[in-house]
């Protein structure tokens, strides 16, 4: 233990020593070096006179989470252990198994499989439960911690335990490789003139994927009258990617982003530098809340050149520049070191923020700034469409059904009766009526907002007489027929889920991509004003 805090002595003249290298005044040096002392006496004391034992590990990690914790959502500690999830986030590729999962009662379930990668080449199945890896039981364990002892070198095995519904428990042997997903898992003509592409992350080469998909469709597709690129949900990734889809659209030289932060050295200025691949074809630009960071980069960046049209909802509002600095054992700090501007001059980022989300503010609090042709766009909070589709929230009684794994745990029994499917243009699910069956089979059952305010009435007022009673007993038989209906009346909601859940199963993440454009309405309107010369023009010159 002394030679442990011998060693946070020194660490503490070092991090003094680096902290004098940095401009900062007297006074600010001053306070840097009395609460290092503060800090490593008060952990000295904790791990040495505290009650019960502590893990030094655990507690140092509170607190530096806690530290990180204080300034803003996306500076992180990375620790030895988080390191492959980061590289998998960053990179698109890590050492492991090539699947996802979450926990489904007792146990990890796997959700989804990335095709031709070391799970799916094992023969593990989406529904598969873990039951044991290596031996040792997974009952109880999370995700993270299950992930922890999954991911490893490339060739080297792990022996799974899965409970396979309709088979039993079974043994799979896995080896581990180094995994890659797509980040284009789809792309395609969606009209006789309309292509799409699909972007899930900026991954490595995010850019040259996605230039090389829309040459594919300009060359299959001599008639082709504009291009959807679809950034919904894509949380963003690495910048220089960000640079490179602009240039796909913009010409060489053009300013993306400028980033500006306290250590002036680190500004920098990103250009596009190649020739791109069209100045003139038509484009539509998908965006909503889930889109952040790099993807509202390029979304703002073809808004301000007016370089195409933007449809659906406010993005997230992420204009922040992250770096990662190694801070010794393997470990890494993420932290915020710029704000990024794109060419109109406005910075996206949020500038309120509510239990880690962004809250909305209201465009007449939001500085203006012109695009390159005049259009007035806004800071502050996102990338406003410049088309607003309105997306309200599944039904309560969808989202519980999604919650409780029903839908998820019905299609894991259709895939058991149901060898292949059509193709994922031709597939149609037509046995809704045994999915009610399932449901019922299930006892499902939640609780509506109209309940919950029922229940709290008449707690607050117990001393009712025996009319009253009665009254409370017919709205709640109302309450429940209501309930009895409201599953069928969320049929069309509900068979566009299982659609996406089953072709995801057979054709894995570009079966689903596929499936989910069928009933989508920002697709359709994208496509009709790609289609409309005359609209996308005027969408363009609004003043």
């Amino acid at each position: 233990m002394k030679r442990y805090f011998k060693f946070l002595a020194v660490f503490s003249i070092i991090f003094v020593f680096v902290a004098a290298t940095q401009p900062v005044n007297k006074n600010k040096y001053f306070e840097i070096l009395k609460n290092i002392e503060i800090f490593t006496n008060m952990y000295k004391e904790l791990n040495t006179l505290y009650v019960d034992e502590v893990d030094p590990g655990s507690l140092m990690r509170t607190g530096i989470e806690a530290m990180v914790g204080s300034l803003d959502p996306f500076t992180n500690y990375i620790s030895e252990s988080d390191i492959e999830g980061y590289r998998f986030r960053t990179e698109g590729q890590y050492h492991g198994i090539g699947a996802l999962s979450a926990k489904m009662g007792d146990y990890i379930t796997i959700t989804e499989l990335y095709k031709d990668q070391p799970a799916d080449r094992a023969g593990l199945r989406v529904g598969d439960q873990l039951i044991a890896v290596n031996g040792q039981s997974a009952k109880g364990k999370s995700p993270d911690e299950v992930n922890n002892i999954l991911q490893g070198f490339p060739g080297t095995e792990v022996i799974l335990t899965v409970n396979r519904p309709g088979h039993g428990d079974q043994k799979i042997t896995l080896v581990r490789g180094q995994v890659n997903v797509p980040n284009v898992p789809y792309s395609g003509m969606v009209d006789e003139e309309v292509g799409y592409v699909a972007l899930t992350t900026f991954t490595r080469n995010s850019g040259q994927n996605v230039s090389n998909a829309i040459e594919t469709l300009k060359n299959k597709n001599p008639q082709l009258k504009g291009i959807i690129l679809d950034l919904r949900n894509n949380g963003g990734g690495l910048l220089n990617e960000a640079v490179n889809l602009c240039n796909i659209f913009i010409p060489k030289g053009e300013v993306v982003v400028t980033t500006k932060g306290k250590v002036k050295e680190w500004d920098r200025s990103f250009e596009t530098l190649g020739n791109p691949l069209d100045v003139n074809l038509p484009v539509a630009v998908l965006i909503n809340k889930g889109s952040a960071s790099a993807s509202e980069i390029v979304s703002g960046v073809l808004q301000d050149y007016d370089r195409g049209v933007l449809l659906g909802q406010r993005s997230y509002g992420k204009g922040l520049v992250q770096n990662t600095r190694d801070i010794g054992y393997n470990a890494r700090v993420k932290l915020t070191t710029a704000k990024y501007y794109i060419p109109s001059g406005r910075c996206i980022q949020s500038v309120q923020y509510e239990n880690g989300e962004p809250v909305d503010i209201p465009d007449d609090k939001r500085t203006p700034f012109k695009t390159r042709r005049g259009r007035t766009v806004l800071d502050g909070g996102g990338i406003k469409p410049d088309v607003y589709i309105d997306k309200p929230e599944n039904a309560l009684v969808v989202q519980e059904l999604q919650k409780q794994n029903i839908i998820f745990d019905y299609v894991t029994q259709y895939c058991l009766k149901h060898d292949s499917i059509a193709a994922v243009s031709d597939f149609q699910f037509g046995e809704f009526d045994d999915f009610l069956n399932y449901v019922k089979s299930r006892n499902f059952a939640y609780q509506t907002d109209n309940e919950k305010m029922l229940d709290k009435f008449v707690k607050t007022d117990e001393e009712n007489d025996q009319a009253f009673q009665s009254e409370i007993s017919s709205i709640r038989q109302k309450i429940e027929q209501s309930k009895e209906n409201a599953v069928e009346n969320q049929k069309m909601v509900i068979v566009d889920l299982i659609e996406k859940e089953i072709a995801g199963r057979y054709h894995y993440q570009k079966g689903k991509t596929e499936m989910s454009l069928r009933n989508d309405d920002e697709l359709k309107q994208a496509i009709d004003i790609l289609k409309d010369n005359e609209q996308y023009s005027s969408i363009l010159e609004q003043r």
